[in-house]
């Protein structure tokens, strides 16, 4: 698992790029600690970050440049089918040195070209050059388990495309402006998603969205960016019987494919179901391999009030039953503020949810004993129907039930996701926001409009794959919002650690199985209400090998008591310049003097202040240092 940064310039000459380059991949340090590389060329400069999870030579370091001195590569990511990959290439002459897969991709790509990404299943992002035919090609896997963010800069002498894999490091080069596009921290107070597809909370900076493809040549006197994605050339699957024994083998091998490392492995376990499921199969797959005890980690508060919120009570009786080395991480209040201050600032990058502190600090801790890869059970709520209470009310709302459609005549799905799920309703906008922030917004249509747009490639694709319960769509909206933002905080907060974060349950190959089935393998919306009317099938399937008072434990979203532990962040909110230009004093008073009662407002803010503080928005500074007036942010 690495770090990337890189230009790709019209310019054939500048002598600047290589520090720019240089600047950004420093940081990045945190994300591959163990060795760093560079490579120039005309009009282009590369970085790399390296963290050594498979074949620790030298053999193996980026950015890796093909045999034959055509191609380039830097890459992040683990490819899960390898060997199948090598096998194919291999009928073909190729040889390789290293056991790397970084190689493996790279000559994937050179002898496949672009193609080569509908084989691939692994997760990544990536700069592949053809530095003989000059065309660069970024590209980030289908389920957006690694980041990748970009900025397409045009200057006096020419056009340039930035990239890096966290959005902070791009504000090292002088070009990128840190101006915040306002559409995106209104839907950031909405949804705490820092994204809005292609758009960021910088108004400068773009992310590859997941399964994104850009195709930039470069050699023609300007940048040429062609865009396609993966699950367009993927397809939907078609639609197919649920089976238990099915879905337990597909996970099974997914679990095995995930183990795959030339350093030490361990698991987070929440004592859910999901984590629980991937401690039980590493265990079976590891049984006669010499694998060794395998070492679990679960964090959070202690004392949890919630209906089977106490993860740590759970973990200890999931680790007791499998026989597993466990260690817990409480995160205390002070803990989580300095943890949480520190994320901030050191990415540059607003966190979306409190749960992001407490991963940091169970890796912190992992990484302290020696491990550099943990297994998660992070994506299986997404993909397997797991949002209990989100999806009965999208059931009401599919059978028409829904208070919301009282009150909004023809309220389409995707409108309604986002209005039913928000932290920030754009339904109250107007109470919240000021007057010349909201017209700045157009009161929020645009948000609106993305989410319309989003569900009826929902359901195009639930229907193409011959699925005709109207929940399907809203299923395949939670995955294609939803499960990039909830993977990115795994990738951000374990990087952080220089950790190495697997998800076996968000895997392509699971996924695409995921999609096929019916939505009574999935969730049933029946009376009475139990837990086990979500996530049917995965119950189904590992019910009988793990512990029943897993199968049917509650769902606890956010263990952390967050709105109590706002400290000193309270204050940072009455005392932003920023925010004031964005939010009502009414609503800033009320969420500082209130979090408990207010905190889907507090949490937001309070992070959102924090983010100006980091990239300077509150001194007013711009990367070159010349003095902003407040029209600069209009």
């Amino acid at each position: 698992m690495c770090g990337l940064a890189g230009i790709i310039s019209s310019i054939e000459s500048d002598p600047a790029r290589a520090g720019v380059v240089a600047s950004m991949a420093a940081r990045l340090a945190h994300r591959g600690p163990d060795a760093s590389g560079t490579f120039e060329h005309s009009g282009l400069a590369l970085a790399h970050r390296r963290l050594v999870v498979v074949d620790p030579s030298d053999a193996a370091r980026q950015p890796m440049r093909s045999p034959d001195g055509r191609c380039v590569l830097v890459y992040n990511g683990e490819l899960y089918n390898d060997a199948e990959l090598r096998s194919d290439l291999g009928r073909l002459g190729v040889t390789f040195a290293t056991s790397s897969d970084t190689l493996t991709m790279l000559m994937a790509l050179q002898v496949w070209g672009e193609r080569a990404l509908e084989r691939v299943r692994g997760m990544f992002s990536l700069c592949f050059v053809d530095l003989t035919r000059r065309v660069a090609i970024l590209a980030r896997d289908p389920l957006g388990i690694k980041p990748l963010y970009f900025a397409e800069l045009e200057e006096a002498r020419g056009e340039s495309l930035v990239f890096a894999s966290e959005p902070g490091a791009m504000l090292e080069c002088p070009g990128v402006s840190r101006e915040p596009d306002d559409l995106v921290v209104a839907a950031y107070l909405s949804t705490l998603r820092t994204t809005l597809g292609e758009r960021t909370l910088l108004r400068d900076v773009s992310s590859v969205e997941p399964g994104g493809v850009l195709r930039v040549s470069y050699g023609t006197g300007r940048l040429n960016v062609q865009r396609w994605s993966l699950w367009d050339r993927l397809g939907p699957e078609p639609r197919r019987e649920a089976d238990a024994a099915e879905c337990e083998a597909l996970v099974r091998e997914s679990v095995v494919r995930h183990r795959r490392a030339d350093v030490p492995l361990c698991a987070l376990l929440s004592g859910g179901l999901d984590s629980t499921i991937i401690v039980s199969q590493t265990l079976e797959a590891g049984r006669g391999a010499g694998a060794g005890v395998l070492k679990t980690y679960c964090s959070g508060a202690k004392g949890g009030t919630g209906p089977g919120s106490d993860d740590f009570a759970f973990a200890r009786l999931v680790a007791e039953r499998f026989g597993t080395t466990h260690q817990e991480v409480p995160v205390t209040p002070e803990c989580f503020e300095r943890s949480w201050d520190e994320m901030v600032t050191k990415l540059r990058w607003p966190l979306s949810t409190p749960n992001e502190v407490a991963i940091r600090e169970v890796c912190r801790s992992l990484r302290s004993d020696g491990h550099v890869v943990a297994l998660s059970g992070e994506g299986a709520d997404e993909l397997f129907g797991g949002y209990d209470l989100a999806l009965r009310q999208s059931a009401l709302f599919c059978r028409g039930g829904h208070p919301l459609q009282a009150r909004h005549a023809d309220l389409e799905g995707g409108e309604f996701e986002l209005l039913c799920n928000a932290w920030l309703s754009p339904d109250g906008y107007a109470d919240v926001l000021e007057m010349d922030f909201l017209e700045r917004i157009d009161r929020g249509e645009p948000l609106r409009a993305w989410y319309r747009r989003q569900f009826e490639i929902a359901s195009d694709r639930a229907s193409a794959a011959g699925h005709d319960e109207p929940l399907q769509a809203h299923m395949l909206l939670l995955r294609r919002v939803n499960l990039s933002q909830l993977l990115a905080r795994l990738d951000t907060s374990s990087m952080l650690e220089g950790v190495e974060g697997r998800t076996p349950l968000a895997d392509l190959a699971v996924a695409r199985y995921a999609e096929s089935l019916a939505m009574d393998a999935k969730f049933v919306d029946a009376e009475p209400r139990r837990v086990t009317n979500s996530k049917i099938l995965l119950r189904r399937a590992f019910g009988p090998s793990i512990p029943s008072e897993v199968v049917a434990r509650e769902k606890a979203s956010f263990p952390l008591p967050f709105a109590q532990w706002l400290g000193s962040s309270r204050r940072s909110i009455l005392e932003s310049e920023r925010l004031r230009t964005i939010v009502r004093e009414t609503a800033l008073q009320a969420a500082a003097s209130n979090p408990s009662q207010y905190w889907h407002l507090a949490w937001p803010l309070a992070n959102l202040c924090k983010w100006f503080a980091a990239i300077g928005a509150e001194h007013e500074v711009l990367p070159d240092d010349r003095a902003q007036t407040p029209e600069a942010w209009q």
